[in-house]
């Protein structure tokens, strides 16, 4: 099969098997090639715009294994995905929470759909991993060192605008001034389901006003109050836009916990119990993680409606 991107010259676009048996028919598929290859710009005088535009060349010198295992090129690539993931997702929320601060949900719904389907790219890029045994992961282990997954300060972004926050999870960053710096002030901004909340308020939601004056900095927790609010949105109509809204963040609480359990799963295909790399505790950790659901009340009150 002669594979070409879409948009390539010498491509339909379209993916086709340009091979053929035929002679006839490869003469022809040649000759359009030719064709488009007059057609297409191939003259640059620096870089292609591509490179311009995405930094290919950035993105793949970015690679620097510490080991001689084969092994850890996947890992260390699949990792630094990862955290192009949380950007893109941490862009998004931070679109949906501005959006909804100004009442404006077409926009918020819009960010919040494109998450689910970065969270499912997310999600995936566990599968170059999750099949690691202890023997293959421990080739390659030690160039990690200290180095752990609870360092990340993008992630941990992502869990602030979530409503998991901590003060304490800051301190791993104390030597980064500029990251510290971004890391405390999504400490002390409302989280997503903050911004959810003070929305269905403004609404005519009865949202207790403890709950919209509630420090930000600290963990969200479940109140009984903004369960029944959420039970009243999903006894009545289906097609409300509090019910689509609700409906948009179960998905993306749905796809948040996939991704803590296929995390413990690959973790633990890997190294079983024993302690995670910096000293964190591994797989205990993450089943406690595993546990917690995303906007609690939009879980619970589903048994009351």
């Amino acid at each position: 099969m002669i594979a070409a991107w879409p948009g390539d010259p010498g491509s339909d676009g379209r993916g086709d098997d340009v091979t053929s048996s035929d002679p006839q028919a490869f003469s022809d598929a040649q000759a359009s090639a030719d064709s488009q290859d007059a057609a297409a710009n191939l003259h640059f005088t620096g870089t292609t715009p591509y490179e311009d535009y995405v930094r290919a060349s950035v993105l793949s010198s970015l690679q620097e294994p510490l080991s001689e295992d084969p092994g850890e090129m996947s890992f260390l690539v699949t990792t630094q995905v990862m955290e192009l993931w949380f950007r893109v997702i941490v862009h998004e929320w931070e679109t949906a929470a501005r959006a909804l601060r100004e009442d404006d949900l077409p926009v918020a719904m819009a960010a919040l759909k494109r998450s689910t389907y970065e969270l499912q790219s997310l999600n995936a890029s566990w599968e170059p991993l999750a099949h690691l045994t202890p023997a293959q992961f421990n080739a390659f282990r030690s160039a990690l060192g200290d180095a752990s997954g609870f360092q990340s300060a993008m992630h941990r972004r992502l869990e602030f605008l979530l409503g998991d926050k901590s003060a304490a999870m800051l301190v791993p960053h104390q030597g980064a001034p500029q990251i510290h710096a971004e890391l405390e002030k999504a400490l002390y901004a409302p989280s997503l389901y903050d911004e959810v909340l003070r929305h269905l308020a403004r609404r005519g939601h009865e949202i207790p006003a403890a709950v919209l004056g509630r420090d930000v900095s600290e963990r969200y927790a479940a109140d009984p109050a903004v369960e029944a609010v959420w039970e009243r949105i999903y006894a009545g109509d289906q097609g409300s836009e509090e019910c689509r809204l609700g409906e948009a963040l179960t998905e993306v609480a749905e796809l948040v916990w996939r991704w803590r359990n296929d995390h413990l799963v690959a973790t633990r295909r890997a190294m079983g119990a024993k302690v995670g790399t910096g000293g964190s505790p591994g797989v205990a950790w993450l089943e406690k993680r595993a546990t917690k659901n995303v906007f609690p009340e939009l879980w619970t009150a589903r048994s009351r409606v």
